[in-house]
């Protein structure tokens, strides 16, 4: 039933459109532009970050729409357990989280391998460090899709719970990095900005790898990064669920 209600509009489609369609444009970029010179696993991914705000979108729209149109009462009544109801939303955003991902981020990797005549490295998954930066993005786009859940539960109206979690990720943890003297390691270990260092890989050398091995110095590593995202989610989930349980529908 989740399923059908999710698919039942036209948003879930679009969203998903442009997941698909914002790895690919960035891949485009990366393969064409100076015949591909600055193409990398890594940089194969440059639109996944975008990707994967928009797929929180459609993950707090699964709730908030339900809300809006009054059919969250519905659900209730026929599974009055509500615990049952956001487990079952949590697990059909999850899979298909984990397979919009996995489709994106593979497509974007072989069209920047297929389009780029000079790069700066071999194209190649050949370390575990570049099967994570492409495949990393089937486990952060569950836990995105989990946090935004969540935030679309606690908010309930589309626009406030949208508002948050593009301004989060985009704005708020850049933010932080301002604060004199702590701001940036407070920033590394923010849930967005750790959970990024995850996919985060330097497998090239000259200045990419000196600009890079700067945004990657302090913080986490990519397995606490994860394990910092991940404690984020079900936290937000367990909150969800109590408020969930005690509120009016």
């Amino acid at each position: 039933m989740e399923r059908i209600k999710l698919f039942s509009t036209r948003s879930p489609y679009w969203c998903l459109a442009v997941v698909l369609a914002a790895a690919l444009l960035f891949a485009i970029l990366m393969g064409t532009l100076q015949n591909g010179e600055n193409a990398s696993v890594f940089t194969s991914q440059s639109g996944m970050g975008l990707g994967m705000s928009v797929f929180m979108v459609l993950a707090t729209l699964a709730v908030t729409t339900e809300y809006r149109f009054g059919t969250i009462r519905t659900s209730f009544q026929a599974v009055p357990r509500r615990a049952n109801v956001l487990l079952a939303k949590t697990g059909l955003l999850v899979v298909l989280a984990a397979v919009t991902a996995t489709v994106s981020s593979f497509a974007a990797f072989f069209l920047v391998k297929a389009l780029a005549h000079s790069p700066a490295e071999p194209l190649t998954l050949a370390t575990g460090g570049d099967w994570r930066a492409v495949l990393g993005h089937a486990a952060l786009f569950p836990i995105a899709a989990v946090i935004a859940l969540a935030v679309g539960v606690l908010v309930r109206q589309s626009a406030g719970a949208i508002t948050i979690v593009l301004v989060w990720p985009l704005l708020i943890e850049s933010l932080v990095r301002l604060i004199p003297k702590v701001g940036t390691n407070i920033s590394n270990w923010m849930p967005f900005n750790a959970g990024s260092k995850f996919v985060t890989y330097i497998s090239s050398g000259g200045a990419q790898q000196e600009a890079l091995s700067q945004v990657l110095s302090g913080g986490p590593t990519p397995l606490e990064g994860l394990a910092v995202f991940a404690g984020t989610a079900v936290a937000l989930w367990i909150v969800a669920l109590l408020v969930l349980q005690r509120r009016d529908a």
